[in-house]
């Protein structure tokens, strides 16, 4: 069983900073790529970020070089760091591992979400 735990969600002032973090853990073996979506309040979750294990990376257009994506392989973590934060930026993050390999085969995973709430 994979499990993806994240945290650093907090009440943040606009054009304050937040780092998230997330941990995958179980029985990995390898882990493709691992990113972060968001659902803003009354709207369908999209894309943030996303790395993958060659360190490549992926920005949403919103990003607008606030953000950014770094990845620990060895300790299957990925963090986000925001900065510039907009009242636009409050959402529910959620951490997501693609392509995770493990003795059962090959499979995408979810994280619970962590709120991040950007105060005017």
């Amino acid at each position: 069983q994979v499990q993806l735990v994240e945290s650093g969600g907090d009440l943040v002032q606009a054009g304050g900073s937040l780092k998230l973090s997330c941990t995958a853990s179980g029985n990995i073996i390898d882990i493709n790529a691992m990113g972060w979506y968001r659902q803003c309040p009354g709207k369908q979750r999209e894309l943030v970020a996303w790395i993958t294990k060659n360190a490549g990376t992926d920005y949403a257009d919103f990003v607008q070089h606030r953000f950014t994506i770094s990845r620990d392989g060895a300790k299957n973590t990925v963090d986000l760091y925001m900065s510039s934060l907009k009242p636009e930026d409050t959402a529910v993050y959620y951490c997501s591992a693609a392509g995770v390999v493990t003795a059962k085969g090959m499979y995408d995973y979810w994280g619970q979400g962590t709120r991040v709430t950007v105060s005017s």
